[in-house]
This record gives structure tokens, sequence and C-alpha cells, in this order.
């Protein structure tokens, strides 16, 4: 946050997701208040979101906002962020690569939705 106020950066990469979301109390707020872009990783935690979530199906209002599987759903999450500028993801197959781009694609949910959306994670944890 130090660097930011400096005025000496013109973007950070910062982990940031439903699992490690505490980087949007503070850090993304001031950056978007400074013009300082976010780059964004570990939005899957080096894969530990994929258990909490693999014995649950994706729920129905997911589809409100174009979500079709828990990547997007993560991934969407963190979009939705205006102080976001880029994800980067981690894989190795080109279909989950393809997933992971389609969650650029359609609504973004709002902040009551992003709200719900980590409750319910939190739900699984």
């Amino acid at each position: 946050m130090k660097l930011i106020g400096t005025g000496t950066v013109d973007f950070i990469q910062v982990n940031y997701s439903m699992l490690e979301p505490e980087a949007a109390e503070q850090l993304l707020p001031l950056a978007r208040e400074k013009g300082v872009a976010i780059v964004t990783n570990r939005p899957f935690i080096n894969g530990q979101y994929f258990p909490l979530v693999t014995n649950h199906e994706l729920p129905g209002w997911a589809k409100e906002f174009d979500c079709h599987s828990w990547a997007q759903f993560s991934l969407k999450y963190i979009l939705a962020n205006p102080a976001v500028n880029c994800v980067l993801t981690e894989t190795t197959k080109t279909k989950h690569a393809l997933d992971n781009l389609e969650a650029g694609y359609g609504r973004l949910p709002d902040s009551a939705t992003q709200l719900k959306m980590l409750k319910l994670i939190r739900s699984f944890m």
C-alpha cells in the first residue's frame, strides 16, 4: 500500500480470490483510487479450491451471471471487482483454459451476489 501511495508503480500483482479475499478490503480500493492496475493470481489457490467444490452442484443462481462451472464461479467473482484488470490462471489442460476464458464473457455478479458467492464457498470449508 505504501508503494501504491508513492505513485511509482503502474500495476501490482496480488493474491485475490474467494479463499484469499483480504486484498479487497483496502489494497484494491486504494489501487483503483490511485489508478494502479491490478493483476491477480492464484484464483484457484494452486488447486486447493477444487476439492472444496467438487462434491457440490453449481447453484442455479450462477446462471444469473452467465456462469457454467466452478472455475468460472471463482473467476467471475474476481473479475467483478472493479479494481481488477487481469486474472492469471494456472492450468495444463486446454479444456480448462477454454473454460477459464469463458468467465470473461457475459454478465458478472453484482456486489450483493459476490457476498452470496463468498458465503457459499465458506460454507464448504
